[in-house]
């Protein structure tokens, strides 16, 4: 009997002292702040020029509740938080069910958020699980609910939420998806829409339709169960397939989101900025994006890719300052949001030669050092042997020079110049010049074997773009709070990390890759595309089984294609054709308001008139220029390289 009392009491005392403290704190709530409901969460991303092209975290126009379909309402309701009209911010039973469930199953895998504790969370805070956060979170859930309605809290979180392929709120996505205003969707569209958020990439109908019905059906459940819809209207739900529009109204392009979405990233990362409005809103970003140069390079790669299956990364850079003013991570994002300019890991193939030759020059080879190009097989210490083959078994067999080879891509020179200098070195020179990924010291890394995002990549050909200094490459000029408070301001940090003379040497012999005066028993890579330059470019391709890159380059922009399949399958000649019209056809059109202003000879760097193969000087006939620090020329014809 005492046991009874004294449990009689003590719950009675738990019960007095939560409420007390709940009355406490549902005071104090009431007179602190009131939050901003209409306010928060817009995001908004400029272009270069400070246009405003995507308005990341809300609507253009806040939807009014009346004016959101009823049936977008109960369905939401149903399946997020049935008893939302009855509790104050926390569903007390719900919680005690869930943690139950979560104790049997010795995991977590019942939530128990009622929709104004998720609002909170999308809206005000970061998705760290501490217990800080979680404090955090119910409290402004009290201040949510003492201070505004339960229509006004429902709006703002439809307002509010993500619904995948880059829509918040309810407007965008009914007229991304369905092509229709809120007010209009039926009773399948409001359905489907309810379920997303519980995975918007997953339930994205556009790219998962089966899972996106799968999941509305679980909606469709829980309307039934709740009597927002009959037995009769559950049961012929989904009988026939739903149209989907899948298009933005505006800013149409098809792979823009894959910048956005690495400006998200990087907003990740600069400091200064509270969590609380990196991952709620409430900013304006303002971005290096050039819109015009975006919209060309993406209808380029859609009118010149002719195999549907095929992938594509690209950006374009102004490696001056280290400016990405255009960016592609796939064909189309509502197909794919992973962005493989950023995400995947690829082979870079021969592109990987200039840093091989860079090397190469600084430490005491010159653009004529000759190499016999012909089959070789590599012996090592451990009786390993190493064979590569030109492209198309192609061999000079006879001695060819530096820039020979690099205008030709020659395997064997590019290996035996490597191990000439010892593997560590391109390893070395790769760091360097700003190159991150790690890098395998091996006979076979001259040839661009190892892997390596694009944008890893992209940081060294900058280096090499910009004559040799280290800068970051970056999205972000300037975020403000939405007061106009500036929050974070880029700044340019540039460091010489390689020798200019060696650069500029480098750059002119990759100019080669498109001059005509090399076409002997081979034909350089790039020659091609020549009688489409109105300007001079240093331009290197790279070729795997698997992967085509084109990557070239002055003193303005910085343009880096490349092709291939998600699976790795093989790739056919035609990627490199469509590469390179990508890439001429973007460079082109990005400078054609540019003088062809090409990289200044440093004062110590002289030209020299010889054969492109052999290196032998000559005087007249089919001839080109090669450079040198002075000095470092030997028996060769001087010429005067300002008459070029």
């Amino acid at each position: 009997m005492r046991k009874i009392r004294f449990l009689i009491k003590s719950s009675l005392f738990l019960f007095l002292a939560f409420f007390i403290v709940m009355t406490g704190l549902y005071t104090f709530a009431y007179f602190s702040p009131k939050l901003e409901l209409t306010s928060i969460g817009q995001m908004y991303i400029y272009d270069k020029d400070e246009n405003l092209i995507y308005q990341g975290s809300g609507t253009s126009e806040w939807i009014n509740l009346e004016k959101i379909s009823n049936d977008l309402k109960d369905a939401v309701i149903s399946v997020e938080d049935k008893n939302f009209y009855k509790h104050q911010g926390f569903d007390y039973l719900r919680i005690i069910k869930a943690g139950i469930t979560n104790i049997k199953n010795k995991g977590i895998v019942q939530g128990a958020s009622t929709i104004s504790q998720q609002y909170i969370k999308n809206m005000y805070l970061d998705f760290d699980q501490t217990w800080k956060r979680k404090i955090e979170e119910a409290f402004l859930t009290l201040e949510l609910e003492v201070h505004y309605d339960k229509d006004s809290i429902l709006e703002g979180y439809l307002n509010t939420i993500n619904f995948g392929a880059g829509n918040f709120g309810v407007g965008n996505a009914s007229k991304y998806y369905f092509n229709k205003n809120a007010s209009d969707l039926t009773l399948e569209e409001a359905i489907m829409l309810a379920g997303i958020p519980k995975n918007p990439s997953k339930y994205n109908p556009v790219n998962h339709y089966d899972y996106c019905i799968e999941r509305a059906k679980i909606v469709a459940k829980a309307m039934l169960n709740n009597n927002k819809i009959d037995e009769e209207t559950y049961r012929h739900l989904f009988e026939d397939k739903i149209e989907i529009y899948g298009k933005r109204e505006s800013n149409n392009l098809q792979m823009l989101m894959y910048y956005q979405d690495a400006v998200l990233k990087e907003l990740q990362t600069l400091k200064g900025i509270p969590s609380s409005l990196r991952d709620s809103g409430n900013l304006k970003i303002y971005t290096t994006l050039d819109l015009k140069a975006q919209e060309k390079l993406e209808n380029e790669i859609l009118d010149n890719l002719e195999d549907e299956n095929l992938q594509v990364a690209s950006v374009l850079i102004e490696p001056d300052i280290g400016a990405i003013r255009a960016l592609t991570g796939g064909i189309n994002y509502t197909e794919s949001q992973f962005n493989r300019a950023l995400q995947a890991k690829r082979q870079v193939g021969s592109t990987m030669k200039p840093f091989l030759y860079y090397a190469a020059l600084e430490n005491g080879m010159t653009s004529s050092s000759t190499f016999v190009s012909e089959p070789t097989n590599f012996v090592f210490s451990n009786d390993k042997i190493y064979s590569p083959s030109n492209y198309n078994d192609i061999y000079a067999n006879k001695n060819i020079t530096m820039a020979a080879a690099l205008a030709y891509s020659d395997n064997i020179y590019a290996v035996k110049t490597h191990l000439f200098l010892g593997e560590e070195t391109l390893v070395e020179t790769a760091k360097k010049a700003g190159i991150t990924a790690e890098l395998e010291a091996n006979p076979s890394l001259a040839l661009g074997t190892s892997e390596m995002s694009m944008l890893e990549f992209a940081r060294g050909y900058t280096t090499l773009a910009n004559g040799g200094y280290l800068l970051d490459n970056y999205f972000i000029e300037k975020v403000e709070d939405r007061n106009g408070n500036i929050l974070y301001e880029h700044q340019n940090k540039k460091k010489m990390v390689l020798n200019s003379n060696y650069v500029y040497i480098l750059n002119e012999m990759l100019s080669n890759t498109s001059n005509s005066k090399f076409q002997s028993y081979t034909t350089p890579t790039a020659l091609s595309i020549a009688n489409r330059m109105s300007k001079k470019y240093a331009l290197k391709t790279g070729t795997t089984k698997t992967d085509y890159w084109t990557i070239g380059y002055n003193k303005d922009a910085l343009l880096m294609i490349w092709l291939g399949y998600d699976d790795a399958s093989d790739i056919h000649d035609e990627a490199s054709k469509w590469a390179k019209n990508i890439w001429i056809n973007t460079m082109e059109d990005y400078l054609k308001d540019k003088p062809n202003d090409w990289y200044e000879t440093p004062h110590n760097i002289i030209g020299v008139l010889q054969d492109p193969v052999t290196g032998m000087p000559v005087q007249n006939g089919k001839a080109s220029i090669f450079y040198y620090v002075k000095g470092s020329e030997g028996n060769s014809i001087n010429v005067d390289i300002s008459n070029e």
